[in-house]
């Protein structure tokens, strides 16, 4: 058993959100394509200082959690934001940290 898996699946879902956007490289992947305000085809890799195969190595990750869509053209691959689940987890960020900025402690000596 995962020591995760022990923890409900709302903080699960916020530490693999965490996770995917704790990298710099998805982190400048999504600005790049929030800033492009279209789908890219083809070499995103042109555009950020990355070998291409750590730019797909970083798509792959950011695909994988459902943040960007990658679709086959042909011999490209158009990708894009996928804007519902994006704001999907930054809802449940901001409803998360809410709580804790919320919180009236004060651990001032």
């Amino acid at each position: 058993m995962n020591k995760s898996e022990v923890f409900d699946e709302k903080l699960q879902e916020l530490a693999r959100f965490a996770r995917a956007i704790s990298h710099p490289a998805r982190l400048a992947i999504l600005q790049y394509l929030a800033e492009t305000r279209t789908c890219i085809s083809g070499d995103i890799s042109q555009n950020l200082p990355l070998s291409r195969t750590t730019v797909s190595q970083h798509l792959k990750e950011l695909k994988e959690l459902g943040l960007i869509h990658g679709e086959i053209d042909g011999l490209r691959i158009n990708y894009c934001l996928c804007s519902e689940s994006i704001h999907k987890y930054l809802d449940e960020f901001d409803s998360f940290f809410g709580k804790v900025r919320s919180a009236s402690v004060n651990c001032e000596i």
